[in-house]
């Protein structure tokens, strides 16, 4: 569906289900509803096909630790923002805990409405959930209304000539480009309509669950200062437009303050897209607009790899892109499971790997350079299945997206759309000097390498052993020998997609 340009019918009463959308502005589907009914209220449901197996993946790997998760608890305190957002509008939010398959259609009986609006999800899970509530919803004779949200443009609005889906970025991003508008990019005027929100019925008029009541214990979230909710959004791009000049330059480097750290908000909507295309599409028209034009297309990437899924929709089901590389052979055994788990943990011997790892694993973000270095590394030089790696990143990801975490991995393991070969294999040493040249970013998560000159940091094994006992480094005790070698790991990688 494209951006609605006119909703006709009329209701008394709406309810309003925000999933990936919290906030209380520039939002399709809350526009729609206060413009269209008359009363309008708002849910969010803590859904527990979700969130149940978090806990289960949780107590796998930490069965004596209260479950966790930084990604529940930024939710939690989004909400607690929008909640109020929308009080001092004469609203609030219902909060559900459940699955919300059954609660939507059950809340909107018990409100008497006549619509529910949403905003698109894609995932195919997702549809499938969304499918069973309209079905309901149209048992009880009510309407089900969703909009175009969450991207700029959708499934098949950016096509080829030959009105195909794109398969390969560059053309896509060029034809994005040339479709695109001032009215794509406009904001939902929510606030014009903001008098139709309607005070929470005193039945649900209750305050927001708490962590322990929805099964967790507190994470890592408050130590990170990641700003949380609509504000916290507003703070970070603001902060980014004082140095997206220098976005191109600044972007590859972990250890700089390049990326806009807005990757989280934009996952759970507490900004909008929009906002962010606009300003980075009228800001790269400038004749200094590089940073904007470059951080312009990684939000197309972002379009791009929804457009591929829903055209695509194997790709939830572990399916290569391309398929004849289903057949490829992984390697299997204990010294796989060993070297995966090395991986995970951060200990391959390859410091710039391994910080990346731990970075994942103490804060739930990963510099993108580093997701791409990392993958490689996994797939291409541990002959790891790729699937494995796009499982542990959805576990660990603050920003966990499906679309964008598979197009990722797919990309690394030269199995997804991409115009670039197989034999697109990422020296991680290489990697290091280039983008960590003075080792910062290592040794701010393997400081038991700080000593190390930055000649030797990128690879410790090659200063011998003499050099590294003057820096206080034993490979094999202060710091793991490295667990594979990259040229004949590159070799084995070349032999495993040649044949």
């Amino acid at each position: 569906m494209t951006r609605v340009r006119r909703l006709n019918d009329t209701f008394d009463t709406g309810l309003v289900w925000l999933r990936r959308d919290l906030r209380s502005t520039d939002n399709a589907a809350l526009y729609y509803a206060l413009k269209h009914c008359e009363r309008v209220w708002c849910v969010f449901v803590f859904d527990t096909t979700i969130l149940r197996p978090l806990v289960e993946v949780w107590r796998a790997r930490h069965p004596d630790t209260p479950p966790q998760d930084r990604r529940v608890e930024f939710i939690l305190a989004a909400l607690g923002e929008l909640d109020e957002a929308l009080r001092v509008k004469g609203g609030g939010l219902i909060v559900l805990h459940g699955d919300p398959a059954e609660l939507v259609p059950i809340l909107a009986g018990d409100l008497g409405v006549d619509a529910v609006f949403a905003n698109h999800d894609y995932e195919p899970v997702a549809i499938e959930r969304d499918e069973t509530v309209r079905e309901q919803l149209a048992d009880a004779e009510r309407q089900w209304l969703t909009f175009k949200d969450q991207v700029i443009f959708e499934r098949d609005e950016v096509l080829t000539a030959q009105s195909k889906p794109f398969t390969v970025f560059t053309p896509y991003k060029n034809a994005w480009l040339k479709q695109l508008t001032a009215f794509d990019l406009k904001p939902y005027p929510v606030e014009k309509y903001a008098k139709h929100l309607a005070a929470l019925p005193s039945k649900l008029d209750r305050q927001l669950p708490t962590l322990e009541q929805l099964g967790f214990a507190p994470s890592s979230l408050g130590e990170l200062k990641l700003p949380t909710g609509m504000s916290g959004a507003q703070h970070l791009l603001d902060d980014f437009m004082t140095r997206i000049d220098s976005y191109a330059d600044r972007r590859d480097f972990p250890a700089a303050k390049g990326p806009s750290y807005l990757s989280m908000h934009l996952r759970f909507g507490t900004v909008s897209i929009r906002t962010l295309a606009r300003l980075a599409h009228e800001m790269s028209l400038q004749p200094d607009g590089q940073g904007s034009a470059t951080w312009l297309s990684e939000l197309i990437w972002r379009d791009f790899y929804f457009m591929i899924l829903a055209h695509h929709p194997r790709l939830a089901s572990g399916a290569s892109f391309k398929e004849e590389y289903d057949r490829l052979r992984w390697e299997r055994g204990p010294e796989a499971d060993e070297a995966f788990a090395a991986w995970c943990d951060g200990r391959t011997g390859y410091p710039l790997v391994d910080a990346a790892m731990l970075q994942l694993n103490r804060t739930g973000y990963m510099h993108n350079r580093l997701r791409m270095v990392t993958a490689s590394f996994l797939v291409k030089d541990l002959g790891v299945d790729w699937r494995l790696g796009e499982r542990y990143f959805a576990e660990q990801l603050n920003d966990f997206d499906f679309s964008a975490n598979n197009g990722g991995w797919q990309w690394a393991a030269s199995t997804g759309c991409d115009a670039q070969p197989y034999f697109r294999i990422f020296n991680p040493v290489t990697q290091s000097e280039k983008f960590d040249a003075e080792g910062r970013f290592i040794k701010r998560y393997l400081p038991q390498l700080a000593k190390l000159p930055s000649k030797w940091i990128h690879a410790p094994w090659q200063a011998g052993a003499e050099r590294l006992a003057e820096c206080g480094v034993v490979l094999g005790k202060d710091y793991p020998a490295p667990i594979v070698d990259h040229a004949e790991a590159r070799a084995r990688t070349l032999a495993r997609f040649g044949k």
